[in-house]
Order: structure tokens, then C-alpha cells, then sequence
């Protein structure tokens, strides 16, 4: 995966930052028993930026695609990077109206697992499951 993504000011994109490593890790057991797609739409600015997941029991691809996908998140791409940089809860922008979802809410759920907790922690929840079960 070759992220098109623009980086922020400080020159560092936390979206793509967040696609390389969670392909990096080439499997996540504790999505084991997912299958499916997600696709990504992040505004920015006038272009929208599309991120497609695959997840096949635990094994994760992501590439820039527009195709179909079995759930949908919608946002703008600076609460995207703040999602995965754990400085927005995904709940709270489901809640606020400022990320919309379609499609397989399970599926989703468990993608947004992935996100990591509060900065304070720095801990995503499938870290953290890992780290009670160890």
C-alpha cells in the first residue's frame, strides 16, 4: 500500500500512519472471526479520500478503492485522524452527527476497535484485550 494521502502541516499524515501499521502487523488475531468490507469516505476539503479494508479472519489489506463495501463510514478526514490518534471517541461523532456509518454496524464496530484509546493510554482496546488476556 502506497498512501496518496496529504500530510498535515507538520508533514505527517495520521490516517496513513494508521493504514501502514495495522497492515504492517500482517494479521490481528483478535479479528479472527471477522470477514468483510469497510470503506473510508474522509472529506478533505473539496476531494474526498477513500480508504478500502479488507478483513478476512484477521488478515487486513487496505487500498484506495471506491467500491462497494459491506459498511461505510463517512467524516472528514481531520476527525478521522483524530479518531486514530485516539483524540476522538468514534461514539461521540456517531452521537454528534459528525460521522455517518452504513451497512454491517457489527462489522464496523469491530473495525473501529483498531483506533486507539485516549492519548493518555495510548492503549487500543484490542491491546488492551491482549493485555488482560496475557
Amino acid at each position: 500500500m502506497t498512501p496518496s494521502a496529504r500530510p498535515n502541516k507538520q508533514g505527517h499524515d495520521p490516517t496513513a500512519a494508521f493504514f501502514e501499521e495495522i497492515v504492517s502487523k500482517g494479521s490481528e488475531p483478535l479479528l479472527h472471526h471477522e470477514s468483510g468490507t469497510v470503506r473510508l469516505d474522509l472529506q478533505d476539503g473539496s476531494r474526498v479520500e477513500h480508504w478500502y479494508v479488507t478483513l478476512d479472519r484477521g488478515k487486513i489489506s487496505v487500498s484506495h478503492r471506491s467500491a462497494k463495501a459491506d459498511g461505510v463510514m463517512r467524516t472528514d478526514k481531520k476527525l478521522f485522524d483524530g479518531m486514530v490518534t485516539g483524540n476522538v471517541n468514534a461514539d461521540a461523532g456517531l452521537l454528534r452527527g459528525v460521522l455517518e456509518i452504513e451497512g454491517e454496524v457489527a462489522l464496523l464496530s469491530s473495525f473501529a476497535r483498531l483506533f486507539p484509546g485516549p492519548p493518555q493510554s495510548r492503549a487500543s482496546f484490542l491491546e488492551r484485550q491482549k493485555e488482560r488476556a496475557g
